[in-house]
């Protein structure tokens, strides 16, 4: 492993020249920097924050600021990696994946400089920036997603079964015509969904009705825009799942404004990340997945890998974990008249 005084003597230039370059301070040349930050990648070159196991883990996510309007997830998850990285005594950061990183540093380089020795990855949909730091073999575990990239680590939950149990559940109260009301963002969350909705149907012997298939942002507003999507149907639904807490939580809202009874007139099944299916009137049937847990043992692992040695390689560490199905107050039986939303508005409930 090379030295700042090595990468001088072999560029020509100070050390001084070289330590600004390796920590983004101003006052050296865009080629000069260049130079450096290659010389120091082809070297090996760690900064003095990357020679030893250090207790600093990074959090990452895209530029994308994470929305609150998106449910608890985010919450229940930073809950369980700081339970985690605090139980093995190390501290997280935050850090923003393309705010701060100079367009000449590979990642490497740019996370030793914030001083971290491995992080945990948010994808929000898009694995794309997680393979790429995968492919520079930093210590990287990708956290609630999955990537087909051989050298991407994760832990994910994965709500495929729960999902086809829940739509099987409605089958056996009588529901034939179910809608899916997705998040717009497909990640292998809403997938799984997807796929568990799918197949419940299809072992049914009930063809599907893309109609009934529906998306928009994952939040309150979209819950309700997909309900009045599906009900203002010629033939709607007499059950819908929803695959985010958010929407759900709308849909429930706007049926509690407009006087539609959940689930007298009305089933809906939705997905809860933490305890958001008891604070609903009436609280919802819902496919559960621990966010909290899940945080936890993403902590417990990279806590462990960041202790690794530089040239110990890593074993691939990939866990799914299932997600269950719990039936609370908002599924009955199949309603013989459904009810729709007409075109004005108005909550249309034949006798």
């Amino acid at each position: 492993m090379s030295s700042v005084r090595q990468i001088a003597k072999e560029l020509g230039i100070s050390v001084a020249t070289v330590s600004r370059a390796i920590n983004q301070h101003a006052g050296v040349s865009e080629e000069t920097r260049r130079r450096v930050l290659e010389a120091a990648d082809r070297s090996g070159y760690r900064p003095s924050t990357g020679k030893k196991p250090t207790n600093v883990i990074g959090l990452v996510y895209p530029e994308e600021p994470v929305k609150s309007d998106l449910g608890d997830f985010e919450a229940a998850l930073l809950s369980g990696i700081l339970r985690g990285v605090y139980e093995k005594r190390h501290d997280l950061t935050f850090i923003s994946a393309g705010r701060d990183k100079h367009a000449d540093e590979t990642f490497t380089q740019f996370f030793h400089r914030k001083g971290v020795r491995a992080i945990i990855m948010r994808s929000l949909g898009d694995t794309s920036l997680v393979e790429k730091i995968a492919s520079e073999d930093f210590p990287t575990l990708l956290v609630a997603d999955r990537s087909d990239d051989a050298r991407v680590n994760y832990i994910d939950s994965v709500s495929r079964d729960s999902s086809r149990h829940a739509i099987e559940h409605l089958l056996g109260l009588g529901h034939t015509r179910i809608g899916l009301a997705m998040h717009n963002i497909i990640d292998t969350d809403h997938q799984d969904r997807e796929a568990g909705y799918r197949e419940a149907l299809e072992n049914a012997g009930i063809e599907i009705d893309p109609a009934l298939i529906v998306r928009a942002e994952a939040n309150t507003g979209g819950g309700e825009i997909m309900l009045t999507r599906l009900l203002e149907l010629d033939s709607p639904p007499t059950a819908i799942f929803f695959t985010n807490p958010m929407s759900t939580i709308g849909a429930l809202h706007k049926c509690l404004r407009v006087g539609i009874k959940v689930p007298r007139d009305l089933s809906i099944v939705g997905v809860d990340d933490s305890v958001t299916r008891f604070q609903t009137f009436p609280r919802y049937t819902a496919v559960c997945q621990d966010a909290v847990s899940l945080g936890i043992e993403a902590a417990r692992w990279i806590t462990r890998a960041a202790q690794t040695e530089d040239d110990v390689p890593m074993e691939i560490f990939r866990e799914t974990r299932p997600t269950t199905f719990e039936v609370l107050e908002t599924t009955s039986f199949a309603n013989p008249n459904p009810v729709r939303i007409d075109s004005d508005g108005t909550i249309v409930k034949d006798s």
